[in-house]
This record gives C-alpha cells, structure tokens and sequence, in this order.
C-alpha cells in the first residue's frame, strides 16, 4: 500500500500540487486522471522520488520514503517497476537484454536465472521467443509489452505506469489495459496508472482519483464516475459526443 498525505509540490511561485492525500491499494488499478497541467505526472513523481515535495510525506507500507536519504531508499526503490510513457527501451540492446537490465544491476543472480527470468516475462507479456528481437524490429504495442516486461523482471511490489496507451490503437490499448490489469492481480501489485484514456478509466478503473487545479477533486471507481455530479469531472470525463451518449446508456 501507498499513502500519500498533504503533498504539496511548488516550482518557483507555481504551486501545483496542493493538499494532495490518497491512498493506493494493492491488488487494484489506481488511475491518477485529470487535464493536461492538472498536476497528475508531477504527483506520481513525487510518489517514486523523481521530484521532491514541497511538503507533506509519502509512505510505502507505513515507511517514510519522504524522510529518507538517497541509501535510505535503496530498498524500495529495488521493489519499484516503472512503464514509462515511451516504454524507454535501449536500442543497442535486445528484447531480452532490455528485460535483463536491472537484474544486472540490482540482484546477484546467475546468467542462467536471468536468462529464465526474461523468458518467464516474455511469456507473461505474450511475447515468447522474441528474446533476440531489437526495438526497431518491434510495433509499438510489442515495445510496451516488453516495457512491461522489464518493469516486473524485479518481480516489484510497486509498480508505475505512465500513459501506458499513448500512441496505440484501440485494440492494442485494450490488451495493454488487460496485462496490466492482471498482473496486478494475480501480483497484488500496489499499481499506480496515469492516464488520460478513457476507455482505460472506464475499463479498468478499480480507484480513480481526479486532479483538478492542483487539486483532489474527486475519488472513486469506474462505476461510480458515470453517476457523479461532479461538473469538473464530467467535464473532462464525458466531454466528447460519445462519451456523452455512452453515459446515458450507463
């Protein structure tokens, strides 16, 4: 579980984050949603330490993380899986030595652990035998997949998606949706998602937090957003025609 509690978060006079407290549960997909500058890349940033708080404290099952030295966080950090938005895979590397990378780094396993380590992610991410593959070689649905791939290689306990659906069809969407979905199940992975899909929010939405101005504006789930009253949130929610006729079918 991961507690965030009054995080404030200023650049110079811009204050944006402002008085931000949730709550992240394992096992469920936690979505930060919310427009463009509404702060949601810069709250979950601050969750893995990329940027520092202004102040408030962030909790990794009841630890301090805000508190501690760069050592300090070494521990969790190693329980820390991140997709980034790009997937930012090595291009010199392979498939499987993108997934190997922070194996070398961090644990003190066997070439031959490695090497079954990847394999077993690849085929969680329905990716087997394309170990040899470069990135240039793969679609952009496969690049996320093995993004995917090398985020859980450390088998975390904590993982961070951002924009995980960026650039890619919808079906292609659907199905990194699912993975993700199910990793965190079947992990009970505290899964952290900043998005600004829809069909992601609606799909997979377990707890959902809107940011508005900096600000929490609104928590709940898939379910409950298509019934808010909240004119910020189905603003930015249902601000298309589509959405708009989707919700009255809801």
């Amino acid at each position: 579980m991961i507690e965030v509690k009054n995080i404030y978060k200023t650049f110079g006079e811009n204050e944006v984050l402002k008085d931000i407290n949730a709550t992240f549960k394992p096992g469920k997909n936690n979505l930060i949603i919310g427009s463009s500058g509404s702060g949601k890349t810069t709250l979950l940033k601050c969750i893995v330490g990329l940027h520092e708080p202004t102040s408030g404290k962030v909790l990794y099952d009841d630890v301090n993380f805000t508190d501690m030295h760069f050592e300090g966080r070494v521990p969790i950090r190693k329980q820390i899986g991140m997709l980034f938005q790009n997937s930012a895979l090595f291009d010199s590397m392979t498939v499987e030595q993108n997934i190997i990378f922070p194996l070398d780094l961090f644990t003190n396993m066997s070439k031959a652990e490695k090497h079954e380590r990847a394999d077993f992610c690849l085929e969680r991410v329905n990716l087997a035998g394309k170990n040899k593959l470069h990135p240039s070689e793969l679609s952009g649905g496969m690049k996320k997949r093995v993004g995917i791939a090398r985020a859980i290689s450390m088998q975390p306990k904590y993982l961070f998606v951002d924009e995980p659906n960026s650039g890619l069809d919808p079906l292609t969407a659907i199905l990194i949706d699912n993975l993700i979905s199910e990793i965190t199940q079947d992990f009970q992975t505290t899964t952290v998602i900043v998005t600004h899909d829809m069909n992601s929010v609606m799909g997979i939405g377990d707890h959902i937090i809107f940011l508005y101005d900096g600000k929490k504006w609104w928590e709940g789930t898939n379910h409950e957003i298509a019934h808010t009253d909240n004119k910020e949130l189905n603003s930015f929610v249902f601000a298309s025609p589509f959405m708009q006729a989707a919700r009255e079918k809801l």
